[in-house]
């Protein structure tokens, strides 16, 4: 059965490597449809979706493009109006895959209509600038494949060609063999937890309670990424509840940690009103690793604890644990589902148990103070005498879940 495949490029620059990927998918036995986004001037090049119908859908005309001097500002015109007709593509039923072929330019607008697209539509980008500081920025959080093309996209040599029907059938491929991305479903119910390595004992333990109990469980390892990417999933429809482990992605977004997630992280399950208990593992500490931003403010404390070469770990200072704490209580309060916090006062990890160097209930309970002077009234926090990696208390999250799933 023929797949309809979304190219996304511009003739005026990459017109005669961009018809060559049509015809290749084409000759494959699917249906390409080519939208040029281009904004520099004419092409000789025909598209299916062509410059102007992209601009019209973000209110804007060609000549208006042209006009402008701004690089910046035409890009996000044209961006916001290919991701409007992408997403009229989705909801016609005219998209079972997409590429983008080009440059960084390309790449990365590539990328962010990707971002808008459901988990398990083929998604994939060929591209001339997959250097490693940029990369990240063309993943993310999505499930996106990055194909690195070693040379220019320019002329129809043997090696153009050759990489150009590797990306034809790269999408082509997985478009033909991939589920249809409305008929993924989990089995129930289905849990959803975050952890990292300082709560791998309380994860393991939490798993092994809920699986006991008939819940199918699927952990996300909470660096910046995956938990990222378990908020779309969540916001996509898929897992009937939620054990936050460590959601300390939101305070380590604030404070330009090395496992920041973004200011919208933990919003996709309170949108989705779907049960959720939160345990507080690392929202009191932060790495301290050569790699970290202004990192002298954090070594200034003295309270260190040394994993390797590149990570060490300390403790947020006193004022950023309250902003924290202030950040957290807003996420928990906008929650249209039930939500619940439970306090391990033994240590909130396994490096700050009592006798470690970064444990310090006092300051913890600063945090907690906070916390529970800003939440609505009817929203619990409840603190137990264990530390996090302990069976008691991964056992008090499980048995609080499921008191909100019943």
């Amino acid at each position: 059965m023929a797949k309809k495949i979304i190219i996304i490029g511009t003739t005026d620059t990459k017109g005669e490597q961009l018809i060559m990927l049509r015809d290749k998918i084409a000759a494959l036995g699917h249906q390409p449809l080519l939208m040029d986004l281009s904004m520099g001037g004419q092409t000789r090049y025909p598209a299916d979706i062509p410059p102007d119908e992209v601009a019209a859908l973000s209110g804007k005309t060609m000549q208006e493009i042209f006009a402008a001097d701004d690089r910046s500002v035409i890009t996000e015109w044209m961006t916001q109006g290919a991701i409007a007709k992408v997403q009229a593509l989705l909801a016609e039923k005219s998209l079972d895959g997409i590429v983008a072929v080009g440059g960084m330019s390309i790449a990365l607008i590539g990328a962010r209509i990707m971002d808008q697209l459901p988990f398990g539509i083929p998604k994939v980008i060929g591209t001339t600038a997959a250097m490693p500081v940029y990369v990240a920025k063309l993943f993310d959080a999505n499930d996106i494949t990055v194909m690195q093309l070693i040379m220019e996209i320019a002329g129809t040599n043997d090696l153009i060609q050759n990489a150009i029907s590797q990306v034809a059938g790269a999408i082509c491929g997985m478009a033909q063999s991939c589920f249809d991305h409305r008929s993924l479903s989990l089995p129930k119910p289905a849990i959803a937890i975050t952890q990292i390595g300082f709560s791998d004992q309380c994860a393991k333990n939490v798993e092994c309670l809920l699986q006991e109990k008939g819940y199918s469980v699927f952990p996300f390892h909470a660096q910046g990424i995956s938990d990222r990417a378990m908020d779309k999933l969540i916001g996509q429809g898929f897992f009937d509840g939620v054990i936050e482990i460590t959601p300390a992605g939101l305070i380590e977004e604030k404070y330009k940690g090395n496992r920041a997630a973004g200011f919208d992280r933990l919003d996709a399950a309170g949108e989705r009103g779907i049960p959720q208990v939160w345990a507080p593992c690392c929202l009191n500490l932060t790495g301290v690793g050569p790699t970290r931003f202004n990192r002298e403010k954090y070594l200034a404390s003295g309270k260190i604890w040394h994993m390797d070469a590149i990570r060490s770990m300390t403790r947020f200072p006193e004022d950023e644990l309250l902003e924290g704490a202030r950040m957290y209580a807003e996420k928990m309060n906008a929650a249209k589902g039930p939500i619940k916090l439970v306090v391990p006062l033994k240590g909130w990890s396994s490096i700050d148990k009592p006798g470690d160097i970064l444990h310090d209930p006092e300051q913890d309970q600063l945090f907690v103070k906070e916390l529970k002077s800003r939440l609505n009234a009817d929203i619990i926090v409840e603190e137990v005498d264990f530390n996090l990696e302990e069976m008691g208390y991964a056992q008090k999250l499980v048995s609080s879940l499921e008191a909100f799933m019943g």
